[in-house]
């Protein structure tokens, strides 16, 4: 490799760490926004890796390293993505029961349930808008089942339930919460059978990512030149594509498969 296409090979490398560096957290009001940026990011970052490819005179060969190594950032992004989101949702879900325990735990000491609501409040500031709702006279239900929107929240969806079937039928609030709570725990011991069943598997996937490269080590010391060949040979890239393509396919399939048993 000459001294441009070492430039060439860094630049698009740093582009496509750049492209994978996880994002700052962003308040849940700018979620929306924050999507279609990220969506606008990937082509952006092709184009320039493609132009830096162009400028530096590597020919197509870097044009097709820096197109891979901006696909390779763009798949470890939405696998991080992924992660981060699932491990977002465990907390809420975990701090959806725990506010099921505080509402009836108050609720059962005598309180009234807009005081409860505060305690509850107090715990997750995401319950505002709920107990604004109680405050002003508005529909509690309703505000219960817009909270339940927020991923790993959908537990919540009986908690209003459980409110809205109070107050109709004039049944004890404390009681049905009490009842309620004692469901999501049962839930979430489930959940945590499942997924400790789901960490094998994951831990299968990533293995079998990770098998190629012990391939190209073996390789390499044996005398051969994997590397080269994959860098350098047109076939060799198209090697290289179809190999991370598969890898990423196969650790988002197992992803999404965890979803699905995940699914409330």
């Amino acid at each position: 490799m000459n001294h441009v296409g070492e430039v060439v090979a860094a630049l698009a490398a740093a582009l496509a760490v750049l492209a994978w560096w996880p994002a700052r957290p962003r308040p849940a009001s700018v979620a929306r926004s924050k999507t279609g940026g990220e969506r606008r990011r990937w082509p952006i970052l092709l184009i320039l890796a493609v132009g830096a490819a162009l400028v530096g005179g590597g020919g197509a060969v870097w044009v097709a390293i820096a197109v891979i190594a901006v696909g390779a950032g763009f798949g470890a992004d939405r696998l991080v993505r992924a992660r981060r989101s699932r491990l977002e949702a465990a907390r809420v879900s975990g701090l959806v029961l725990g506010a099921c325990e505080t509402l009836a735990a108050e609720l059962a000491a005598g309180r009234p349930p807009g005081r409860a609501l505060e305690r509850a409040v107090d715990d997750w500031p995401a319950l505002a808008r709920v107990a604004e709702a109680h405050r002003v006279g508005a529909d509690v239900p309703a505000a219960w089942r817009t909270a339940a929107a927020t991923p790993g929240a959908a537990d919540l969806r009986l908690v209003g339930a459980a409110w809205q079937v109070a107050h109709r039928t004039g049944q004890g609030l404390g009681d049905t919460l009490d009842r309620v709570a004692q469901d999501l725990r049962g839930a979430r011991a489930t959940r945590r059978v499942v997924e400790g069943e789901l960490a094998s598997a994951r831990a299968t996937a990533k293995l079998v990512a990770l098998l190629p490269l012990l391939a190209l080590a073996l390789g390499s010391g044996a005398g051969g030149d994997p590397w080269g060949f994959l860098f350098t040979h047109p076939l060799g890239l198209g090697c290289l594509a179809l190999g991370l393509g598969f890898a990423f396919a196969g650790l988002s399939w197992i992803e999404a498969l965890a979803r699905e048993v995940d699914r409330p």
